[in-house]
């Protein structure tokens, strides 16, 4: 995770996003949001989601709706946005630029 900034918490996911993974990431990105209401999730580091990593993006994403913020997803590679569009996470998640 890398540092807060004024306005959103950023963070950086990397590797895989699954069952393993997704406890400790769940665990970042909510801490972010008791310092912040709005997020920024940079993806382009992210090889691999599973279901398990679909659930973490949809809680982030309600949680800081919730709490009157922003949950913003960038740079997801072509192969994890085809997850997500298969999912119909691309019509929940609000998506600013796809890497390449």
């Amino acid at each position: 995770m890398s540092e807060n900034t004024n306005t959103a918490a950023d963070i950086d996911l990397k590797g895989r996003l699954d069952t393993a993974t997704s406890p400790d990431w769940q665990t970042k990105i909510l801490s972010a949001l008791e310092k912040k209401k709005n997020l920024r999730i940079d993806a382009k580091e992210l090889d691999y989601i599973s279901s398990a990593g679909l659930r973490v993006l949809l809680l982030s994403h309600k949680t800081a709706i919730a709490k009157g913020g922003s949950c913003v997803f960038l740079n997801f590679s072509p192969e994890v946005l085809q997850i997500l569009e298969m999912t119909g996470f691309t019509s929940i998640l609000s998506l600013e630029s796809v890497a390449e």
